[in-house]
């Protein structure tokens, strides 16, 4: 059994309490995510299944696509709804300030990571250091905002402003972070009250099976030829086939970044890329 599932993560669960049910059901250890959403987040949570867990840091790799809610006003430990509020105060902003600053953060920038993530320093997650009320160095990372906007109004509850974005990240992006950071160049606070994403890569909630579905297995694997459809590709003879499957260097005769091989039989066989001791050459990648 080996492929891709697509799960529409519901709240409250952890992206591994999706894995344990889907092992629990489909009967193998052998499962992996592509990407952490955290209790709070629904939305598009992709699963790869025997075989196909060697691609999970190729699928990690894609960009993503969000939904979020924002309220403006209001800081949290957490940096979401689920935190305990550090400030509160009344904000005052107009469409037209606050459309402005989401069009400057579309770019790369250094972002910090929240203190409540399983991010690790010095071998310890973060979340760790925060719940024992240690200090530490939070990483910044630099991420890359492909794009930003507003898709709500503007809603004002006590003095807070609340409204919807959409956003589509690099790998990395914490969205949480993201809200904070609009926030400040707002000349205030913010978290995040609500995240649904909707899409990885080029897997989006079109595809996507309900928890229910899972639970019950009413699951359709995506096989790792359709996931890689996209990929250029090769089909080979059987000399050929032999030394891939030895995981031979080949010669370059295809100048790509990645190349999939097929079997005649349609097999997937490895992905190769160039081989970085010498150019004329390509090496395994990922072996199937």
């Amino acid at each position: 059994m080996d492929g891709i599932i697509i799960v529409d993560k519901e709240k409250d669960y952890t992206s591994r309490d999706v894995v344990n049910i889907a092992s629990k059901v489909l009967h193998t250890k052998k499962i992996g995510h592509t990407g952490t959403l955290d209790p709070i987040a629904t939305g598009v949570l992709v699963l790869a299944v025997g075989k196909a867990t060697k691609l999970v840091e190729y699928l990690t790799s894609k960009e993503k696509e969000y939904v979020a809610k924002i309220c403006l006003g209001i800081e949290t430990d957490t940096l979401d709804s689920t935190g305990t509020i550090l400030k509160k105060e009344v904000v005052s902003k107009t469409k037209e300030e606050i459309d402005k600053v989401l069009e400057m953060m579309i770019g790369c920038y250094e972002q910090e990571v929240p203190k409540y993530a399983a991010v690790k320093v010095n071998g310890k997650k973060l979340y760790e250091y925060a719940r024992n009320k240690e200090e530490v160095v939070l990483p910044k990372r630099m991420v890359t905002i492909f794009s930003l906007e507003r898709i709500s109004d503007i809603e004002v509850i006590d003095g807070n402003l609340y409204f919807e974005i959409k956003t589509t990240v690099s790998k990395g992006t914490y969205i949480r972070s993201l809200i904070r950071d609009i926030a400040k160049k707002l000349d205030t606070v913010g978290m995040m009250c609500e995240l649904r994403r909707t899409k990885q890569g080029v897997f989006s909630l079109d595809q996507v099976i309900s928890m229910k579905q899972l639970k019950e297995d009413a699951v359709t694997l995506i096989s790792i030829k359709e996931v890689l459809k996209d990929m250029d590709t090769v089909v080979v003879d059987d000399l050929l086939e032999q030394k891939i499957k030895n995981g031979s260097l080949l010669p370059d005769l295809y100048h790509k970044n990645r190349v999939l091989f097929l079997s005649q039989e349609g097999e997937v066989l490895a992905i190769y890329k160039p081989y970085d001791k010498d150019y004329t050459l390509i090496k395994p990648d990922i072996m199937f």
